[in-house]
């Protein structure tokens, strides 16, 4: 699998998914300012990756 560090599509497609926290939707939105944010990011990300493939799966 080949990653694009900056990528912002799945970002975008996540905010779509499900109802975010103002401060999640900023971070997806406006990327990372710190270490902190990009640990949250990571964690998003993961996030996304598991309700894709729910998704997926339902179709």
């Amino acid at each position: 699998m080949i990653n694009k560090w900056n990528d912002k599509l799945w970002q975008q497609d996540f905010l779509n998914m499900k109802l975010h926290s103002p401060s999640d939707a900023k971070l997806l939105m406006g990327g990372v300012k710190g270490l902190k944010d990009a640990w949250r990011l990571g964690v998003l990300h993961v996030e996304y990756e598991r309700l894709k493939k729910i998704q997926e799966k339902r179709q």
